[in-house]
């Protein structure tokens, strides 16, 4: 994660079901859904004036910390939040076994 990404708090917003961050007014977030122990990440966005800055993989890599402190297991459905997982592979810790495509990670 960049350096200026790294004190700015991750919220877990229930009203809007997204974990999100905030930067000078701007946000970068990913929708879920909770079943039981288990996290569905599904959608990972970021306002277009934070395109680029590397929000996103911050937003994500802040959920997956969020995740493992809570042990809560991650059903990672998002295209982004599942390419992260597979350049960051020690990150698979956390993926629910029984996800569909968990040996493809």
């Amino acid at each position: 994660m960049k350096p200026i990404f790294e004190n700015i708090p991750l919220a877990k917003n229930e009203d809007k079901k997204r974990f999100e961050i905030e930067v000078d007014g701007k946000f970068a977030f990913i929708n879920y859904g909770e079943f039981g122990n288990q996290v569905a990440l599904v959608h990972t966005e970021t306002e277009p004036e934070l395109a680029g800055t590397g929000a996103a993989s911050a937003v994500i890599e802040k959920t997956l910390e969020y995740l493992e402190n809570n042990n809560l297991k991650l059903l990672p459905f998002c295209p982004f939040v599942f390419a992260y997982i597979k350049k960051h592979p020690d990150w698979k810790r956390i993926v629910s076994k029984r996800f569909k495509g968990y040996e493809k990670l």
